[in-house]
């Protein structure tokens, strides 16, 4: 098994641990506006695909990586199998190669392009959207515009997909069974977002454990914009 391989699997082991103690509040979050099972469907469906790129010989990350969607797909009930699982076989062709800082943002990216398509949900819809674009823009522009390390922009969009699950707090649901509430569904937050930052947040700790490095401590505001409009006056000025 590759370096990279290894710690997708480490990764994919993370998720399903921290989904598993999760569970009861997705289960929560989700009896709100939803269906209540998407906390059980969640860890039902990553346990099992930790099962299957455990089992996975000499694997590499695109291996991995598809094993895991292959699995969610089959396991995971309701619209998450094909939104999680799905978009991830597709968007394993972009880490063919291995995983370094620019196939990282491609695999991003496509990741993103396939949920949206697949839920025909866009950015304020409440859905898990709304977590994973801001997530991959600010991955995507600390990478290519602002030089930042991998560990960085990672945690970088982290912070940021943790902004954007706030942002489903206050907003109308839009696409998935919490919008047949209509204006109920404002003060729920999304369950799906939920769980992608739980993703997200064990994707970021196994790759500081893999570098033996510290979680960076950052917000989401990209370096070359200002923080606030004082900040932005200031720079007009100058």
């Amino acid at each position: 098994m590759s370096d990279d391989g290894a710690a997708v699997v480490a990764a994919v082991e993370a998720v399903a641990e921290r989904l598993e103690r999760e569970r009861d509040h997705l289960t929560e979050l989700d009896s709100a506006i939803g269906d209540a099972d998407h906390g059980g469907n969640m860890a039902r469906g990553w346990a099992e695909a930790a099962d299957a790129a455990r089992d996975l010989d000499d694997p590499e990350p695109e291996t991995v990586v598809k094993a895991v969607g292959k699995t969610l797909m089959s396991e995971v009930g309701g619209a998450s199998g094909p939104l999680f699982g799905g978009s991830l076989v597709f968007a394993s062709a972009e880490i063919t190669d291995g995983i370094t800082a620019e196939t990282a943002v491609a695999f991003a990216e496509t990741y993103l392009e396939k949920v949206e398509d697949r839920g025909d949900a866009r950015l304020g819809d409440q859905t898990m959207v709304d977590a994973l674009t801001p997530a991959v823009h600010t991955f995507k522009k600390s990478i290519e515009s602002d030089d930042i390390g991998t560990l960085e922009a990672l945690a970088k969009a982290v912070a940021a997909a943790e902004r954007g699950v706030a942002f489903t707090v206050p907003i109308r649901a839009r696409k998935g069974r919490a919008s047949y509430l209509g204006w109920r569904s404002v003060g729920h937050q999304d369950p799906g977002a939920t769980s992608t930052l739980f993703i997200l947040e064990e994707v970021l700790a196994t790759a500081a454990d893999e570098l033996d490095a510290d979680v960076p401590a950052v917000d989401a505001a990209s370096p070359t914009i200002p923080d606030d409009e004082t900040e932005a006056d200031a720079a007009d000025e100058e």
